[in-house]
């Protein structure tokens, strides 16, 4: 993961957190406060649902200071959000972790965040991108039976589906590589192929993955929403889809988890480096989580 050197990231106590949210770090006074940081939109939703994601974060783990930071678009934006938490002691504290509300490695996780976590006044860790992760998996599913989704009944049926997997795009192939293996991820658990799709930066589009699957004899093509929230790219996603759209990932519980994995891995790696350093995101060697 990105990390900024913090001296408290040894301190006893911070351990990492079963992904059922059972478990937390210490004391609550001894918390690194944890900096939800999301993209940014112009759709009111997609900052509406960010709020109500913070919300459920902070029921698994009271008493965590949890704050939000946009790296465009929206405010608060990231670099004030870690200035105001150094104005309210911090630096004198803990350090701050920033989670990533983003679902790859591409340039604002490998770049922007890092760049504005060095120039906090506080020490400042960045954690692993949200994806790809078995619990992406377990949401994308549950998107998909909201929307109707079913079991095939037999293998014609199954012969005849497969989902587009459509996510915002990137020119950064290891963030196609990381939606690639979530795509692998839910294929699994649908048992059918699942296509990586791009709103921008990538291809295929949505309209082309649809029609190649069609092609190959794929005619019930349902499309799973990979955005975490609302707004413009999934919106136009959703309008090339043939039969059923899932919603975004949005507030579920799993997000919540997800979100408390990657602050405490972050908090779990010993020795920071006094550079920024990327490790990839886990995908093989995460436990399944037990049902929430």
């Amino acid at each position: 993961m990105n990390r900024i050197s913090s001296p408290h990231a040894s301190r006893p106590g911070l351990v990492p957190l079963d992904l059922d949210g059972s478990r937390r770090p210490g004391p609550p006074s001894a918390a690194p406060a944890l900096v939800v940081v999301a993209h940014g939109s112009r759709d009111p939703r997609a900052l509406r649902t960010v709020r109500a994601l913070l919300d459920r974060v902070r029921e698994l783990r009271p008493g965590l200071p949890v704050h939000l930071g946009h790296i465009e678009l929206n405010e608060p934006l990231l670099p004030d959000t870690l200035a105001a938490l150094d104005a309210f002691g911090v630096r004198g504290g803990a350090a701050a972790v920033c989670v990533p509300l983003l679902l790859g490695r591409g340039h604002h996780v490998k770049r922007d965040i890092p760049e504005m976590a060095a120039a906090a006044p506080a020490p400042t860790r960045v954690a692993a991108p949200l994806g790809p992760h078995p619990l992406l998996a377990e949401v994308l599913h549950d998107r998909l039976a909201e929307a109707g989704w079913r079991a095939p009944a037999d293998a014609a049926d199954r012969r005849s589906r497969a989902v587009v997997l459509a996510a915002a795009g990137s020119r950064d192939p290891e963030s196609a590589a990381d939606t690639a293996r979530t795509a692998g991820l839910l294929a699994a658990r649908l048992g059918v192929p699942v296509v990586p799709a791009y709103a921008s930066a990538a291809a295929p589009t949505v309209a082309d993955a649809v029609r190649a699957l069609a092609a190959r004899g794929r005619h019930r093509v349902a499309v799973a929403s990979y955005f975490t929230a609302p707004g413009r790219f999934a919106t136009e996603c959703a309008g090339a889809a043939p039969w059923i759209v899932s919603a975004p990932l949005g507030t579920h519980p799993a997000m919540a988890r997800l979100v408390l994995h990657r602050y405490d891995q972050a908090l779990a790696t010993p020795a920071p480096q006094p550079a920024p350093e990327l490790t990839a995101p886990d995908t093989q060697t995460a436990p399944e989580p037990a049902p929430a």
